[in-house]
């Protein structure tokens, strides 16, 4: 056995058929695996249990248990509502009470996994913290780190996770980087872990309903009805609370226009909802704040590709203006459903870069 086989590695299960055989394949590796799972939240609606659609409620406490007995490792919970809470919950009602789209699996993986986590991880004498990503690290002849999107490009997670630099990067193994998960499934079922055939998570986990307009409510925003206009700033409706809507949405406007019509704008301080054709939704160009470089900023000028939607398609583009407070980015080509609160991310090549969050498109 290798000597970094030996090392002790706290994985973060979070019940689903992912992080379950991270575990299960680095326990194979000789690695000393410790599995916990993380408390994040109280479901207010018992009935939301059985969905099975979402991730960190009891019943995946229950199956992260169960899959870690299964492969042979301890396994602990953490009560992390109040990290949770304050860096994600509140973040995501504050974001949308600002007119702004917030991208919680982001925020949970900056300030949660990958920060308080990590931190736990090493207080438990841990040498490594492991997670269920689709997404890889690769040490560097120079001894640094690149974050790489995941083999399978259909799940690639790099989107979410380009916050992390050089110290969590080299503290931090994903196991299923190079791994299909169809590959992953069959290795669960042939390892007889009974979260095997378990579905994706597919609401946001705080969330299990699909209606964030409810937690909103719940949290004290405010619904006011206000003027739905058109990019000229005509009224031609009306909206029942302008924190019910996100840029680049079609469905639920109310509106009888006979022609597809979107979201393209969001005005809190005024309460309006600003409507446009597709045309009026692309821009070129945008500006970005909080930057996370994984091994320092990018050349100017340097061609580059930036992702501003997770999963969303990637853009040829380049960097400018770029300070400790913010960056621009221009795109070879028009970009649809540039939103505040969301991140873009730029890759060279398949390696991460870095990003920051959109603060507004540039036309």
């Amino acid at each position: 056995m290798s000597l970094v086989n030996t090392k002790r590695v706290l994985v973060a299960m979070s019940g689903g058929v992912d992080s379950a055989v991270a575990a299960a394949l680095l326990h194979e590796q000789g690695y000393d695996v410790i599995g916990v799972t993380m408390r994040l939240y109280t479901e207010a609606d018992g009935a939301a249990l059985s969905s099975r659609r979402t991730c960190c409620g009891i019943e995946d406490v229950a199956d992260a248990r169960a899959a870690a007995q299964r492969i042979g490792i301890p396994h602990y919970v953490l009560n992390m509502e109040r990290e949770f809470g304050e860096d994600v919950i509140d973040r995501f009602v504050e974001a949308y009470a600002e007119g702004r789209t917030p991208n919680p699996c982001l925020a949970c993986n900056q300030h949660v996994k990958f920060d308080t986590l990590l931190e736990k991880a090493m207080a438990m004498g841990c040498d490594l913290l492991a997670t269920g990503h689709y997404a890889r690290v690769e040490a560097t002849e120079a001894g640094r780190y690149e974050l790489l999107s995941a083999t399978d490009s259909l799940k690639d997670q790099s989107y979410v996770l380009y916050t992390l630099g050089q110290d969590a990067l080299a503290r931090t193994l994903f196991p299923l980087g190079d791994i299909p998960k169809p590959e992953v499934r069959r290795i669960a079922s042939q390892l007889g872990l009974g979260v095997a055939d378990k579905p994706d998570s597919a609401d946001i986990c705080f969330v299990p309903g699909g209606d964030y307009r409810e937690l909103l409510r719940s949290r004290g925003v405010t619904f006011e009805p206000g003027a739905v206009v058109d990019t000229a700033g005509n009224e031609i409706g009306r909206h029942e609370g302008a924190a019910g809507y996100t840029i680049g949405q079609r469905r639920g406007l109310g509106l009888a226009t006979g022609e597809r019509r979107y979201v393209t704008e969001i005005r809190p301080e005024t309460n309006v909802v600003v409507i446009g054709d597709l045309d009026d939704l692309s821009s070129r160009a945008l500006y970005a704040s909080g930057p996370h470089w994984v091994d320092g900023a990018p050349e100017p000028g340097e061609m580059l590709t930036a992702r501003v939607r997770y999963h969303g398609a990637t853009v040829e583009a380049r960097v400018s203006e770029c300070t400790d407070s913010g960056f621009r980015v221009d795109c070879a080509r028009p970009v649809r459903a540039v939103a505040p609160g969301q991140a873009v991310v730029l890759y060279r090549g398949e390696s991460v870069v870095g990003g920051g969050t959109i603060e507004r498109r540039l036309d």
